[in-house]
């Protein structure tokens, strides 16, 4: 059991949940934050509440450890966007480079306002799911990017705040065999069952990976990621 208290950017999807259960193996406290900035996939808000429920339900040594869940109205950052997250809008690349589900500067902020929540409530070590080994190219899921900003913060708060992001060099085949270390086929069956990736918000369609419309980059990246781990498994 690692010193210090933990605040998980937690959205309900696989990623964040994943990183919730290596919180709660690596901390005596952990407490979760997400954030309602308008996103087009709602649904993901519910299933941060059934993720919950259902960590304490089945893991009662890491429902000892959880603590409050911090919900923020973010919906300025919605107001302010124009991406296939935050509108009915078709899921394309952009001049840019980048794919319009880029909401730019959302995990900046999430990491500042996570941090002011931090700072009032003694939680000194923010923990994310981003990562660069399978994302979507997103500026600010890069390693470089989190590691600058732990240093503003920092600075800025005039205490030292620890950023972790146990994801960062994993692929998904490589977070699904952590939740299973970390939790599983209990852990695994609450991926499918509870957890929400898909851009879409479609819960009407159940894929052996969970649920989603199928076709979506997010659902793409969960469903190959699964695959690839149970070939693995079973190889």
């Amino acid at each position: 059991m690692r010193d210090g208290k933990a605040l998980v950017l937690f959205s309900g999807g696989q990623d964040s949940t994943t990183c919730l259960a290596w919180a709660l193996e690596q901390f005596a406290h952990v407490e979760t934050i997400g954030f309602d900035y308008g996103q087009r996939h709602q649904v993901e808000l519910q299933a941060r509440q059934d993720v919950l429920q259902a960590l304490r339900a089945q893991f009662p040594h890491w429902g000892a450890r959880l603590g409050e869940d911090h919900m923020v109205d973010l919906a300025v950052l919605g107001q302010i966007s124009d991406t296939a997250l935050t509108r009915d809008t078709e899921i394309a690349m952009t001049a840019a480079g980048l794919p319009n589900t880029f909401v730019p500067g959302r995990n900046l902020l999430f990491f500042q306002l996570a941090a002011a929540v931090g700072y009032r409530r003694g939680l000194h070590i923010l923990v994310g799911g981003m990562c660069e080994t399978d994302f979507s190219g997103y500026p600010d899921c890069r390693d470089d990017t989190i590691k600058a900003l732990q240093v503003a913060v920092s600075l800025g708060m005039g205490q030292r705040f620890t950023f972790e992001t146990p994801l960062m060099w994993l692929d998904k085949e490589q977070t699904w065999a952590l939740a299973q270390t970390l939790g599983g086929t209990a852990l695994i069956d609450i991926l499918i069952e509870q957890s929400h990736t898909c851009y879409h918000g479609t819960r009407e369609l159940r894929h052996p990976w969970g649920y989603g419309c199928g076709h979506c980059p997010a659902c793409a990246l969960r469903q190959r990621g699964f695959e690839s781990w149970q070939a693995a498994l079973n190889s």
